[in-house]
């Protein structure tokens, strides 16, 4: 549980922040908790487009933050449903209250990597691991939020998982 920043202007633009904009304007300033409902609503469901398996999932958004609890089986879920709220446009902060329900006696949690200009999956696989071939790893590890290795963009934050023995 903790506290994880993101770059807010740099992720999937399902908040569509101009139609929410338009909304607003038309229906003569709808308050803002109607738009963080609305958020909210819209993050739920991108959670739940990823098959993830997360129970009493609630996601609360004020502004740019956004706070996630509900209980998934593995520190892998766990991690996936946060870059996967946080890899929004528009969230600058995610707040994980999030339980595990499952833990391994051993706790091994990734790092979380931020997307640079230049970065490819091989090239952050030679930094992270010494060997540009284990692009794979991070590739499995960042599924389903990522279709295709060759599709991250600066900005995005990846998960990292350790190397086994």
């Amino acid at each position: 549980m903790g506290l994880f920043s993101f770059l807010k202007n740099a992720g999937s633009k399902v908040l569509k922040e101009k139609e929410v904009e338009i909304r607003q304007a038309q229906a003569g300033g709808m308050v803002q908790d109607m738009i963080n409902q609305q958020k909210a609503s819209t993050l739920v469901a991108l959670v739940e487009s990823m098959n993830l398996e997360v129970s009493h999932l609630d996601v609360q958004v004020m502004g740019e933050k956004v706070t996630i609890s509900g209980a998934v089986n593995s520190y892998e879920d766990r991690e996936k449903v946060i870059l996967t709220v946080g890899n929004v446009n528009g969230i600058a902060e995610v707040e994980d209250n999030i339980e595990v329900l499952e833990p391994l006696e051993e706790v091994v949690e990734a790092n979380f990597y931020t997307v640079e200009k230049g970065d490819s999956l091989s090239k952050i696989a030679k930094a992270q691991y010494g060997d540009a071939m284990k692009y794979p790893l991070i590739f499995e590890a960042n599924k389903p939020m990522l279709s295709d290795p060759s599709k991250i963009y600066p900005g995005q934050v990846l998960r990292i998982p350790p190397l086994m023995a």
